[in-house]
């Protein structure tokens, strides 16, 4: 049997930290029921002390939600673990979420606190909130810029305080898959060891790009858990976009050798649904749920995708709900594509007027990139009117 990791969905929470981005709770509890839909098994619903506002959709996504555990962020203090247990107490499941930083940058600079300080803070928060709760996840922010025997000593503090679930966070996207997989690696070895109800969980920012690779490396060096938000929005340059996390799971099951529990044929559903709430676009390259994830317009592509979809595809669309258009005429289109087009949309012509619609599409492509079935249907009727006319005259001369 497969290993089953743990899908933390941050949306709602850091997703929803991103520049131009003020979700109501209206839309929070949309996200959140279709994200209950989509299978992820932690919903991070807010941040409940930091506005009346996420209070209050912290509060209704804990009260509608049946399955998710419904986690709410909090620091250390006693006032914010109090505020977010009084939104998420009503909560099939509920979880804290505790951080405080650990590193030698944000301890000095941000909170002006010493080590033992913070190893005191960090036992006290999470103590306080195993008071309400099993279910409480410490995050050790920016990890990856801490000291490592620090970092093994706070995480420590924190699984002998009662937390169930240790987080090491790239904060700041500085990791690489190698260096964060060993960070990884060494804490699932020291910090959890053989204790079965500890998990070690992984959160990537994509400063550098690398937010999906540093989740893989963790999943493989033992993670339990991955951290993740829909089409990846987050601070600055975002956070691992859960859509590519998890399909790349999925379609390398060969490598990692775990399960996730989605329904991946409502990832692409939820992708647009996020957009739309959010109003970011989702761009049109983007991995498994871009708009041209699984388009071809290279003749050579389209050619191969024709006889035998996998050539050019290592995901089925169906898998991820995506219903695009994947051949799609342009100017690198070959003939293959247009015949195929020209079937779908119910055309058969001669081979002197495929000919020309086909110089004819190419026309086009150079001078406005994609052509649309509107306007090839046009390229067709042109050409086989002009045929039927230089006929009519041709027999008027016999």
């Amino acid at each position: 049997m497969r290993k089953r990791v743990t899908v933390f969905d941050t949306t709602l929470r850091d997703g929803e930290q991103a520049p131009g981005i003020a979700l109501n709770p209206d839309q929070k509890l949309r996200i959140a029921l279709q994200l209950e839909l989509l299978g992820v098994d932690v919903v991070e619903a807010g941040f409940p002390v930091s506005s009346e506002g996420d209070f209050e959709a912290v509060r209704r996504i804990a009260r509608q939600l049946e399955k998710p555990v419904v986690a709410a962020m909090a620091r250390t203090s006693p006032a914010d673990v109090d505020g977010a247990w009084a939104a998420i107490k009503d909560a099939n499941r509920p979880r804290f979420h505790i951080f405080l930083a650990t590193s030698q940058l944000h301890m000095e600079h941000k909170l002006r606190m010493s080590e033992e300080e913070v190893l005191t803070a960090v036992k006290t928060g999470v103590g306080h909130a195993r008071e309400y709760t099993e279910d409480v996840e410490y995050t050790a922010e920016d990890a990856t810029r801490s000291d490592p025997d620090f970092l093994m000593r706070v995480l420590t503090t924190a699984v002998d305080a009662g937390a169930t679930t240790v987080n090491v966070p790239d904060t700041v996207g500085y990791a690489t898959p190698n260096d964060y997989g060993a960070l990884v690696r060494r804490v699932v070895a020291e910090v959890k060891g053989d204790n079965e109800a500890v998990t070690v969980s992984t959160h990537c920012h994509n400063d550098l790009g690398l937010a999906v690779a540093n989740s893989l490396a963790a999943v493989e060096a033992g993670a339990g858990q991955v951290e993740a938000t829909i089409n990846g929005i987050g601070e600055r340059a975002g956070n691992a976009s859960l859509e590519e996390l998890v399909m790349a799971l999925k379609v390398r099951s060969d490598v990692f050798g775990v399960d996730t529990g989605l329904d991946t044929t409502k990832l692409f559903e939820t992708s647009q649904m996020v957009s739309q709430e959010t109003g970011f676009p989702v761009q049109y390259n983007k991995a498994v749920v871009g708009r041209n994830a699984f388009a071809h317009e290279s003749g050579i592509h389209q050619h191969g995708v024709l006889r035998n979809r996998s050539t050019y595809e290592i995901m089925d669309p169906a898998s991820v709900g995506h219903s695009g258009k994947s051949i799609v005429m342009g100017k690198h289109s070959g003939r293959a594509a247009l015949k195929h087009s020209l079937a779908s949309m119910g055309v058969d012509l001669t081979p002197t007027a495929f000919e020309k619609a086909f110089l004819n599409m190419k026309k086009a492509a150079d001078l406005q990139g994609e052509v649309s079935e509107t306007q090839l249907k046009g390229i067709v009727d042109d050409v086989v009117t002009g045929m039927e006319m230089f006929e009519g005259v041709a027999e008027s001369f016999r």
